[in-house]
């Protein structure tokens, strides 16, 4: 069995103890997340498991052929080819194997029956053909279609050149890439931090039934808790097992952490009593010997030390000035990039505190519209008409960009903030990773995540009414994550938000406003929900009931973004035949699927063999592959077409 194992492995920088007799066995079906608090030296682990840093002692084992694939959190920008070449460099492997194979054959043709290497040579050419069929290197562009659709990209992208994509393009390049080569081991560091809602969702549909092991670091609760079946917790440089998936760990470390604060505030107590007694009897000579002897005891004693992100932090805004109930009222808004209209007609009222998520797939439109509610983008036609009293503040990634200078972070929020909120900057700090002495660094030195969250620091301090947040929760940990919703549940005023993150957006939403991006280039459906997410995505699954457009009375779900909009259900009798029949159809599209892939599958064995030498030199035999590959390729087509006529009736259904 494929396999990576640390035994006892130290690792150090300077006089930090990163990796401190750290063991670790990653294999095949390993379902693992990587938990600690940043800068506990996840990334170093991950980067010393895939071999890119060598450890300072222990042992580092892998199994003979294991393949280890490693995902960065950032950093890999690819050029000079198209996407659809880009990804066809992750089937490497299976052109290596192929190359083999054929290497192989054409030594089998000029071999002779008697020699004593024929045997030999049959098996290793057996094994490389099973090995190139695990490989599925046959059905390398469906793979790769399948692969990056599911990650978000279009049909139309194939073809651009890599080097058009931004930098949360050129991720999930990379992690599409390292999910194809299909390794023994796949390390991740981070891969949700560029993906939306629905490719998040993909990737734990991937993970899930992925039959290698994995070991992720993440700070999406809900990706991790459907994902992995096990944490392990790196912690001052010690590593420790939690079975179980990621909110079980929480629930046992946070048994675990009480008692380590309670401990540690029963030391700080007694260390604080003895330097009193230290300090008060220091200089009387009778008291000499006692105080050596505290003084000792001082030395000796094994400090408990916690680390800045266990210690509990809690911060809430500045008083939200009044507003009258209605906030902002969007009429007839309409958007568009050259030709392309992405929002149009847009009605809609967002009323005072409303936790309002805009959700879609990207490219439908979620930060245009925070844009243009935030006043940020105004070229546009309809009106947004902001409600008495409203005073709105705006964050989204760019405002990082305007960050700079050689003033310290802690000078520039106590410029800016109010006299009430001063004392409370360095909690408020603590909350957004910023602790101990990272309140002094100069803000040009700052890396663009640190700019994120101080920019977002920032829109806090002010008495606004309206927060209108795009991906607030990018850089921030679990626990920054927690601390953020906890404040923001009990904000005053209004929040208009869009987030990535399941757990966040099910924490905070009031109500859902869906925008649908269409496939052929028309302007995003627009939908409104009122409930929360969970009510949302139950509304969802039910719709597949519910009629559209069979009752006369009936309302089209996706006609008008009205909170009334829901179609009249079906008779119990009729709801029972069509999930009986949409039951069929189902049944019936994955036996279909099952044979195309079959069939695709026997006519690649059948062109790879075509290429190997003693066939294409063999007439007869080249001619016979060749009728039976064209035969497959016609039945491929056939049972593709049944399939596409079965997905219609499905569609009928809903």
């Amino acid at each position: 069995m494929a396999f990576v194992q640390f035994s006892r492995v130290s690792l150090a920088f300077g006089n930090r103890d990163i990796l401190d007799s750290v063991s670790l066995n990653l294999q095949a079906g390993t379902k693992a997340a990587l938990a600690g608090a940043n800068g506990s030296g996840k990334s170093t682990l991950m980067k010393v498991l895939s071999g890119e840093i060598q450890c300072d002692s222990g042992e580092r084992a892998i199994q003979k052929d294991t393949r280890v694939s490693y995902l960065p959190q950032s950093g890999i920008v690819h050029s000079g080819k198209t996407l659809r070449d880009e990804i066809d460099s992750a089937f490497s492997r299976g052109y290596e194997l192929l190359r083999a194979f054929e290497e192989l054959g054409d030594q089998l043709a000029h071999e002779s029956a008697d020699s004593p290497r024929l045997d030999r040579l049959i098996s290793e050419h057996h094994d490389i053909g099973q090995a190139l069929e695990d490989s599925q290197w046959h059905r390398r562009s469906a793979l790769a279609e399948q692969t990056l659709y599911g990650l978000g990209f279009a049909p139309s992208d194939l073809d651009r050149n890599v080097s058009e994509f931004s930098g949360g393009w050129q991720m999930r390049i990379a992690l599409a890439k390292i999910l194809l080569e299909r390794p023994d081991i796949l390390l991740l560091d981070e891969p949700t931090n560029y993906l939306d809602l629905e490719a998040r969702t993909w990737l734990e549909t991937w993970l899930r039934e992925y039959p290698g092991g994995f070991l992720i670091v993440s700070h999406d609760r809900f990706f991790l808790d459907s994902t992995i079946n096990e944490v392990y917790e790196l912690f001052s440089g010690q590593l420790k097992r939690y079975p179980g998936d990621y909110s079980h760990y929480e629930q046992v470390r946070q048994v675990e952490l009480a008692s380590l604060i309670k401990r540690y505030e029963e030391q700080q107590e007694e260390i604080a009593k003895t330097e009193d007694l230290i300090r008060r009897f220091r200089y009387k000579a009778t008291k000499a010997a006692m105080v050596q002897e505290r003084i000792k005891k001082l030395e000796k004693m094994e400090r408990i030390e916690i680390p800045e992100s266990l210690k509990k932090i809690h911060f809430t805004f500045p008083p939200a000035p009044p507003t009258g109930r209605l906030v902002v009222t969007l009429s007839g808004l309409t958007k568009g990039y050259g030709e392309r209209v992405v929002i149009q007609g847009l009605d809609a009222v967002i009323e005072k505190g409303e936790r309002l998520v805009v959700v879609g797939r990207n490219g439908a439109g979620k930060s245009t519209l925070l844009r243009m509610i935030a006043g940020v983008d105004t070229d546009f036609s309809g009106s947004i008409i902001p409600g008495s009293g409203v005073l709105p503040g705006y964050f989204s990634q760019d405002n990082a960009e305007i960050l700079n200078g050689p003033e310290r972070i802690i000078d520039l929020l106590e410029g800016e903030a109010p006299l009430e909120m001063i004392p409370r900057l360095r909690d408020m700090l603590g909350a957004f990773l910023f602790r101990g002495d990272d309140v002094y660094k100069q803000i040009n030195v700052l890396s663009g995540g640190e700019k994120s969250r101080l920019a977002l620091v920032r829109l806090l301090l002010k008495p606004i009414n309206l927060l209108i947040l795009d991906e607030p929760t990018n850089h921030l940990d679990l626990h920054s994550k927690d601390v953020l919703l906890e404040a923001l549940r009990s904000f005053g005023g209004t929040v208009i938000f869009v987030s990535h993150d399941r757990g966040f957006i099910e924490g905070l939403s009031t109500r859902v406003l869906e925008l649908t991006r269409s496939e052929d280039g028309s302007p995003s459906q627009v939908r409104s929900f009122p409930g929360d997410y969970r009510y949302y995505v139950e509304r969802l699954e039910r719709e597949a009931l519910l009629v559209q457009g069979d009752t006369p009375n009936a309302a089209p779900v996706a006609a008008a973004p009205t909170d009334n909009a829901i179609a009249s259900p079906l008779s119990r009798d009729e709801a029972k035949k069509r999930k009986a029949e949409r039951r069929r159809l189902e049944r019936e599209e994955e036996r279909l699927l099952a044979d195309i892939a079959e069939a695709e599958e026997t006519k690649g064995q059948k062109e790879i063999l075509l290429a190997t030498p003693q066939v294409y030199s063999d007439a007869i035999k080249s001619r016979q592959l060749g009728a039976d590959i064209e035969r497959l390729e016609k039945h491929i087509a056939e049972l593709t077409g049944l399939w596409e006529t079965v997905l219609s009736q499905m569609e009928e259904q809903l």
